[in-house]
């Protein structure tokens, strides 16, 4: 099976790669289809698109679309956070995802969720009184609020786990988490478009199955949810990461 990856990064936002790199390397893989998902501008400076770039980010991706046409399909996308810059032009599809809890901090920028562990470590004991629970409430409640940004995909559901390898922060089996995770899926089914299988935190390292866990995965399948693999690959090396592999995992959950 050729196949498709519809979450990549590149250098015009936190990629290593340039974009006709990344087509490159797909066309090695085989890949049918190949989805730039650059991270949407923000009202301030981190890791996004800067917004004086956006045109030259449309313009290559749309570029390389009519080099490679017949070899490979492009599709140009963006990865939107409730804090992105409104979307005022035409993309292919828009990713949905949380990147920052909601507390607005002492310079008036949010913390990020992925940021580093001691990163989130300060956060939970700052903002959230020691209280890794309510962290994780705080970030699945934001995750509810992505069906206000209609998007065509929903991004790695529960990315506040990245560092919480041997429960390091919570416990992702607890009730409390759980639930919450789940009011969060229950906002987001009515919408009718595919969670991301996201292989990124185990191509780098960061955990051994990909976003959502497996309790997660099967909350959303066993409730009529779709779901889609991508490998959020800011290298060439992370492109459709063992696609294979966790497509038989995900068939295990139906």
């Amino acid at each position: 099976m050729r196949p498709s990856d519809l979450h990549v990064h590149t250098t015009f936002c936190d990629g290593a790669a340039s974009p006709e790199e990344m087509v490159r390397a797909a066309l090695e893989l085989g890949c049918r289809r190949l989805g730039f998902s650059a991270h949407a501008p923000m009202p301030f400076e981190g890791y996004a698109l800067p917004a004086d770039r956006e045109d030259d980010y449309r313009a290559e991706i749309l570029r390389l679309k009519e080099v490679y046409r017949g070899r490979i399909e492009i599709l140009l996308g963006l990865e939107l956070d409730l804090y992105s810059l409104p979307v005022t032009k035409p993309y292919d599809y828009l990713i949905g995802s949380v990147h920052f809890f909601s507390p607005v901090t002492e310079d008036g920028t949010r913390r990020e969720v992925d940021g580093g562990a001691e990163p989130l470590r300060d956060t939970i004991d700052r903002y959230f009184g020691g209280d890794p629970y309510a962290a994780a409430e705080d970030y699945f409640a934001s995750v509810a609020r992505l069906r206000a940004l209609s998007p065509t995909v929903i991004g790695h559901l529960d990315l506040i786990r990245k560092y919480n390898r041997g429960a390091a922060f919570f416990d992702e089996l607890s009730p409390r988490y759980l639930t919450a995770a789940r009011r969060a899926i229950d906002a987001l089914l009515p919408l009718d478009v595919p969670f991301e299988v996201n292989t990124g935190a185990v191509s780098r390292g960061y955990r051994e199955t990909p976003y959502p866990a497996a309790p997660l995965l099967a909350y959303v399948l066993k409730n009529g949810g779709k779901v889609i693999l991508t490998s959020d690959a800011h290298k060439p090396e992370g492109l459709c990461y063992e696609f294979d592999k966790w497509a038989e995992y995900v068939r295990m959950f139906g």
